[in-house]
């Protein structure tokens, strides 16, 4: 069955994620070699094509609209499946043995990883390079059952079977709405008060949500979530929007707090630092092209390990 002609194409789509991720139309038409007037286009093109609008344009930059969010988390399935394929015929043109799987978190293969595949791009011109974006509990699935080469995940827990290197280290903050009435509080939240809280929370099986509720196990469980969603875009847009506050790592709202989309809020007794570390099957040797990916991995990341 031919696909239906209102299916996007997929330079939009990569685009709405560009977006999404940099909070700036500009700096995504930037990313794709593309001028500004060129990029939106390209996104009026395409909520022409949902019939919705998919980003709001402001001073601070652009955002994605709640329809926005929800069409960006099915882009990057659609996406990620593109660079797949390009992987895959790119490694039948060259002939070449440098095809390399990679599984990442959500976490690392939204705001790590594609700094990683620029520089290794210039370093490994002829490798063919694919990555999938799952959770940390299926990353570690994908690699102890050889669907993918090497891994990289969020939490302190390593699965029997997989060896470690961290690659970079991070800290999980609570982040409300700029209209939240925490926001100009003076004084910081308490345990109690966070414990109390109905969240905008990840999927079951993220490396996010392991590590908070690992964290505050010794002083109780969490309220039920508000909503769980699956991409990061999403929830950001959720807290924005004032559905409810979220713990999500600093790299991910790192832009957004800046802009002043976001305002983090302390709280008391809560600090929750983790490791990315990448994982491969043990005892299996590393080809040059796993040791370049590494390599990238640590020097391209905050407070990467130097050492194998």
């Amino acid at each position: 069955m031919p696909l239906s002609p209102r299916v996007p194409d997929l330079r939009a789509l990569d685009l709405l994620l560009s977006v999404a991720r940099l909070g700036s139309l500009g700096r995504a038409a930037a990313e794709h070699g593309i001028t500004q007037p060129a990029a939106g286009s390209r996104i009026r093109h395409l909520e022409n094509l949902v019939g919705q609008p998919l980003i709001e344009r402001s001073a601070l930059g652009s955002r994605l609209t709640t329809e926005g969010a929800l069409v960006a988390d099915w882009a990057r399935e659609v996406v990620g499946a593109a660079n797949s394929l390009d992987a895959g015929l790119d490694a039948l043109r060259t002939r070449t043995e440098g095809r390399i799987r990679l599984g990442a978190s959500l976490t690392v293969s939204e705001y790590l990883a594609p700094h990683w595949l620029l520089a290794l791009r210039a370093r490994r011109p002829d490798a063919a390079i694919s990555l999938r974006a799952v959770n940390s509990s299926e990353v570690a699935r994908l690699v102890l059952e050889g669907e993918v080469d090497l891994g990289f995940l969020e939490g302190p827990e390593l699965p029997d079977g997989l060896e470690a290197r961290t690659i970079a280290r991070d800290e999980l903050v609570l982040v409300v709405g700029p209209s939240s009435a925490w926001v100009g509080r003076r004084r910081a939240m308490t345990i109690d008060e966070l414990l109390g809280l109905r969240l905008v929370a990840r999927e079951p099986g993220s490396g996010t949500g392991h590590a908070l509720d690992t964290a505050l196990a010794d002083h109780g469980r969490l309220a039920e979530p508000v909503v769980e969603l699956s991409s990061m875009t999403a929830i950001k847009a959720a807290v924005e929007d004032g559905v409810g506050p979220a713990v999500l790592s600093s790299l991910a709202v790192a832009g957004e707090i800046a802009l002043g989309r976001l305002r983090r809020i302390e709280v008391d007794g809560m600090q929750i630092r983790r490791e990315l570390r990448a994982v491969w099957p043990s005892g299996r040797r590393h080809s040059p092209v796993l040791r370049d990916v590494l390599a990238v991995a640590t020097e391209r990341s905050p407070d990467g390990d130097d050492e194998d």
